[in-house]
């Protein structure tokens, strides 16, 4: 297992927040940096801090297949709130 420190020295923009202190804050700047959406990291922490990592995780994968997309974070929101709506239709 790799630590937090090492982990954030391996991110690619410099310009990401210095302040990460959790894995949820890891995770949110790893989604954001994944999707190219580098100005809302913010929401990215929020998400991974608040939804199941396996929902992100798949909405993740599914957007990583639209490589033509012009907004990659767009895709990935649609795809997670669909994820939500059958996850609360399963249950």
């Amino acid at each position: 297992m790799k630590r937090i420190g090492t982990i954030i020295d391996e991110t690619k923009h410099p310009e990401r927040p210095k302040n990460l202190s959790t894995e949820f804050q890891v995770y949110g700047v790893y989604l954001a940096e994944s999707l190219g959406d580098t100005k809302h990291y913010s929401l990215y922490i929020k998400l991974a801090k608040t939804y199941p990592r396996a929902l992100l995780e798949e909405a993740l994968t599914y957007t990583k297949g639209y490589t033509n997309a012009r907004s990659k974070g767009r895709v990935f929101m649609w795809r997670l709130s669909q994820l939500k709506k059958d996850a609360t239709q399963a249950s």
